[in-house]
């Protein structure tokens, strides 16, 4: 049973990115142009633009959640969305209450967290990553091949 898990666990990961990246791409697309809903509580309103944090976060989120879902610089989209979730939290939220179900800083957290696991997962199947990463090696593989001297 694990060893089927193993062989499933690429695409398992590779889909895990494609649904919290899109999640999250959507919820800057919400506050940069007013669409699924808009920000929330200003029906279908939008995030001012150049404000800060709230303006800033949102373009992290579109750009960074749209790099993941694609695959594409996984590790470094992960860690700049991880890291503004988490500022997120300990700015916005966690000084309203300790915790998020008090605070309402539960997606803050879950999104802090996930893209964190990315950083440290990598893309899994079905990303760009793999497919520029097999390409640069099959690029090198011949000019190793031709720099051997055999006697």
């Amino acid at each position: 049973m694990s060893a089927r898990l193993d062989t499933a666990q690429p695409y398992a990961v590779g889909l895990f990115r494609i649904v919290v990246g899109l999640l999250f791409a959507c919820h800057g697309a919400a506050s940069l142009f007013g669409v699924l809903g808009g920000v929330s509580g200003t029906n279908g309103g939008t995030v001012a633009t150049g404000t800060w944090p709230g303006w800033y976060a949102a373009v992290i989120q579109l750009v960074c959640g749209s790099l993941v879902l694609l695959g594409l610089g996984t590790r470094a989209a992960a860690l700049l969305a991880s890291g503004s979730m988490a500022y997120a939290y300990f700015k916005v939220h966690q000084p309203e209450a300790l915790w998020p179900m008090e605070n309402g800083g539960e997606a803050s957290a879950m999104f802090c967290w996930a893209f964190l696991l990315l950083v440290f997962t990598g893309s899994g199947a079905l990303g760009l990553d793999r497919l520029f990463t097999r390409r640069t090696a099959e690029q090198r593989e011949p000019a190793a091949r031709k720099a051997t001297v055999t006697a």
